[in-house]
């Protein structure tokens, strides 16, 4: 069975306020990787999203073995690198801004085509209906959680990934300003 799939259209669903509210009375920052926290909260002050799931996506070389490390591959390095992936899951509301969300979501690959995929996840919409995956992750390993790469893919892999944080950043600027223009008039 394949978890992460080309993205689903939106369907009706009368659930997504109480899952919006359980999924964020259950939120914890303190369990999200530290340099993605304003990510995590800026789609979870979003009124038509909310945040799922998420990884910063973890470059761990041979001498490091903490699987949650956040430090980059160090300078000089020249091993393979185990990558555990980068990733943000959301749940979207099946209305206008929600539409817009997503589709600004779907553009976020053409950073980088062959290492950022949008998508669904099968095991996320058997809870949630109209949930979305964006992932850094090369497309040869784009169904697995982790790889292990050679260096040089390792090093475009850790780029990308910030480019892709860099992105998400920018969207929810935009976002959260449409919410203030949309209050204001």
């Amino acid at each position: 069975m394949e978890t992460f799939t080309v993205s689903k259209e939106f369907v009706e669903s009368n659930r997504y306020a109480q899952d919006r509210l359980d999924t964020l009375a259950a939120l914890d920052l303190a369990s999200i990787d530290e340099p993605i926290k304003d990510i995590i909260s800026g789609f979870a002050t979003l009124p038509h999203c909310f945040p799922i799931q998420s990884c910063v996506g973890h470059f761990i070389c041979a001498q490091n073995k903490d699987t949650h490390t956040l430090d980059p591959i160090p300078t000089g390095y020249t091993d393979s690198v185990r990558y555990r992936i980068a990733y943000l899951a959301v749940c979207i509301e099946n209305s206008p801004r929600g539409h817009t969300l997503r589709q600004s979501l779907a553009e976020i690959p053409a950073i980088d085509p062959t290492c950022v995929q949008f998508g669904s996840a099968d095991w996320f919409w058997d809870r949630w209906v109209n949930s979305y995956t964006l992932q850094v992750e090369p497309m040869s390993y784009m169904n697995k959680d982790e790889a292990i790469l050679d260096l040089t893919e390792a090093l475009h892999i850790q780029k990308t990934r910030d480019l892709f944080f860099e992105e998400l950043r920018k969207l929810l600027s935009v976002e959260l300003g449409a919410g203030l223009n949309v209050r204001k008039g």
